[in-house]
């Protein structure tokens, strides 16, 4: 292998990566799926938590932690 066939080679690979890596930016910019074009949601108000479900948690934890212990 000669000289030039290393450079066409190299060369190849260098033009080659490139047209893909523009490609898939392309690919990626028309469908919003860009890395720098995505942001994070907004985050979601919580409302206040129902006493009445927080006692039936409390009392759920308290059965289960009961039932893990008669296990062990």
């Amino acid at each position: 292998m000669n000289v030039n066939q290393l450079i066409d080679m190299i060369v190849r690979t260098v033009v080659r990566r490139a047209v893909n890596g523009g490609v898939n930016a392309g690919f990626d910019a028309m469908s919003n799926l860009g890395r720098k074009s995505r942001k994070a949601p907004p985050p979601q108000h919580q409302p206040e938590p129902d006493p009445e479900r927080e006692r039936i948690r409390e009392m759920r934890q308290a059965r289960r932690a009961a039932r893990n212990e008669q296990e062990l």
